[in-house]
């Protein structure tokens, strides 16, 4: 498998990433057959991995990832993340200089290494100045503890901000963005991207195959259980008109080029000339191997122009529940004056 480059950092990675968020209580619960699907990942070339705290639940993802790597540390580009809760004490999350430097303990013991060698801060902390994050981070990285930092699901207004800070105060900067990224997602071509790349950052994107929308398990007029975890985590995303509409003319298309729709998906991810790699999460090792199956395949502009045509470019047919919303939209108050100062405007 060749190897791309992660932005700036010097750091060579395969064009998938093996995710693990499935690794665990709350998707493959035996550790012995994860550690199995993760080697033979390894075996076939992949060489980037990426966890996070948070995962498994709270630290079993890293576990397992740990036992994986005994013997092979070194050959492996080890990415994990901080910023979930993993506890009831409100401090114990977030992207505080307290929490960072704790946590980022407890990740190395749970993976059984010395270092990571890419640290994310999974979600923007709107009650932490980024600076304290940065600062918090510059010196894990001094430390030697962690080779190089990133963010994941950051608006493009705040990747900017985070450069500007790391260069005003003299600190470590984002080498890498992970945000969500798909046929049925390509907000992030709109800005996301395009600021990726002037400022020389990787990127890897997640869910590729838009949390299995894009496998053809989920077809328009099917009825998915109730039991379906998807269901419980992303109903709105599972259940989307526009986007099953869009995956129904995705799967003749898919055809007509000879390849699976899951191939074509990741095939399409890995096409814009911003993304770095993309996070493949299987649960089995048949996932996997249909997976890697499909590496290597390349789509030419004809097929590129009809995905466009279904999907228009920088677009987002739909939102993913999970995704990260600014508290500016979150929070009715912050965008509603005050009911007294709304009353005096019409008098």
């Amino acid at each position: 498998m060749k190897t791309r480059e992660l932005g700036r950092t010097g750091i060579q990675v395969s064009p998938y990433c093996l995710g693990t968020m499935k690794f665990g209580q709350v998707g493959n619960p035996d550790h012995d057959d994860c550690v199995r699907i993760i080697h033979r990942a390894l075996d076939a070339g992949i060489n980037f991995l990426d966890t996070a705290d948070v995962y498994g639940p709270h630290g079993e993802s890293e576990e397992i990832v740990g036992k994986a790597l005994r013997g092979r540390r070194d050959d492996i580009v080890l990415a994990t993340k901080v910023n979930g809760r993993m506890g009831e004490d409100p401090n114990r999350g977030g992207n505080s200089r307290r929490w960072i430097i704790a946590e980022v303990e407890h990740s190395l013991r749970r993976l059984g290494t010395d270092h990571i060698d890419l640290y994310q801060i999974h979600h923007p902390d709107p009650r932490t100045d980024l600076e304290e994050t940065l600062s918090a981070l510059t010196d894990l990285v001094r430390s030697g503890k962690v080779r190089a930092i990133g963010s994941s699901n950051f608006p493009a207004s705040e990747i900017v901000e985070a450069q500007w800070v790391a260069d005003r105060r003299g600190l470590q900067r984002f080498r890498t963005e992970q945000p969500t990224y798909s046929i049925l997602n390509r907000g992030i071509e709109h800005e996301i991207l395009p600021v990726c790349q002037r400022y020389g950052m990787g990127t890897l994107v997640w869910s590729p195959l838009a949390m299995g929308l894009l496998t053809g398990r989920y077809r328009k007029g099917r009825t998915v259980s109730p039991r379906d975890a998807r269901m419980r985590w992303v109903p709105r995303h599972m259940t989307d008109e526009r986007k099953l509409d869009a995956v129904e003319q995705l799967i003749p298309l898919a055809e007509e080029a000879g390849l699976s729709l899951t191939h074509l998906a990741m095939a399409f991810a890995l096409t814009h000339p911003g993304v770095t790699s993309a996070i493949i999460g299987p649960r089995t090792m048949e996932q996997l191997d249909d997976l890697l199956a499909g590496a290597g395949t390349t789509l030419d502009d004809a097929l590129l122009d009809r995905i466009d045509e279904i999907a228009p470019p920088g677009t987002d047919l739909g939102p993913i529940d999970v995704s990260y919303t600014p508290p500016a939209v979150e929070r009715a108050a912050l965008r509603r004056r005050p009911a007294g100062e709304r009353a005096a405007v019409t008098r």
